[in-house]
């Protein structure tokens, strides 16, 4: 299955959805048709219930060089003729479309791979953040550079970098704004793991296909809408609370009869449950829209 997209590439193969950045002339770098269209690419992957797990990567030398600079120095400003006014207003200020795309990637109900095969920089880097697993090539660098174009990290990423990396390490990439290597990624917590060029999207498909292959996707798009919710909990009681719920409804259902029952017969499990039917309702989702924003306009 393929869908079209503006700056996308999107495929869906043996449960894999891949979504490659496609401005390969730009680097990939972001632009408003991009934010648009990655934010439509997981809509898309939410709705399927023959996609198991989304890949991202770049088409080219890059992964994303950040946001599109060609309109120089007013980017970031100007008025309402400025395309940054059609993502809606939050706080009487035009939404940052950065943000619209992490917050989208983070609400997915299918666990996402970044398979980074080069420069990931500004909304390059920050994207992935939402993303559950990040795995760099050797041509991978990263680079937090806000500060050094007098803006601030964007795309939420003030919540989502220090719980993937660490307060310490967090500011420490702001604060310098520099580009670093895969190794220092590694090393920071940002990735899980470095391969060689010709390795990355094997790897990250071998990996996919192990979710695919092995597990329930209701149980998975549980999981995931879980742990990533409980970061902002108050305590672990509201872990508790949740899992109780979650224990005690799907363990009278059809995916764990037939885990426990393949399990015993020593066989691959066919899990009959379905992500677009059987999400429970009781595990808590964050909002798509917050109280104080306008509509976006997409065609605006």
């Amino acid at each position: 299955m393929t869908q079209d997209f503006e700056t996308l590439e999107y495929e869906v193969a043996d449960g894999i959805a891949t979504i490659r950045l496609n401005r390969p002339d730009r680097l990939n770098a972001f632009n408003q048709q991009m934010g648009w269209d990655l934010i439509a690419a997981f809509d898309a992957t939410d709705a399927d219930d023959a996609v198991r797990v989304v890949v991202v990567t770049g088409n080219g030398r890059g992964f994303c060089a950040g946001a599109d600079l060609e309109k120089g120095a007013g980017t970031f400003g100007g008025g309402r003729e400025n395309p940054r006014w059609a993502n809606g207003t939050i706080a009487d200020v035009p939404r940052d479309g950065g943000g619209r795309v992490t917050l989208r990637i983070a609400q997915s109900l299918k666990p996402v791979i970044a398979a980074v095969n080069g420069p990931a920089v500004g909304v390059g880097a920050t994207m992935q953040l939402p993303m559950d697993i990040r795995i760099a090539s050797r041509s991978a660098k990263y680079g937090f550079v806000f500060a050094r174009r007098g803006l601030v990290p964007e795309a939420a990423s003030s919540w989502f970098l220090p719980r993937v990396v660490g307060i310490s390490q967090a500011m420490e990439w702001v604060a310098t704004g520099r580009v670093f290597g895969p190794d220092e990624a590694l090393r920071g917590g940002l990735v899980s793991q470095v391969v060689e060029d010709e390795d990355l999207l094997p790897t990250a498909y071998a990996l996919a296909g192990e979710i695919v292959e092995n597990t329930s996707a209701v149980s998975v798009a549980a999981s995931r809408v879980m742990l990533w919710s409980m970061l902002g909990a108050q305590s672990p009681w509201d872990a508790h609370r949740i899992d109780s719920q979650a224990i005690y409804h799907l363990g009278t259902g059809a995916d764990v009869a037939e885990g426990v029952s393949s399990f015993l017969e020593k066989r691959a499990p066919n899990f009959p449950m379905r992500v677009s039917a059987d999400f429970p309702s009781y595990v808590p989702r964050w909002p798509v829209e917050p109280d104080d924003t306008t509509p976006p306009q997409p065609n605006a």
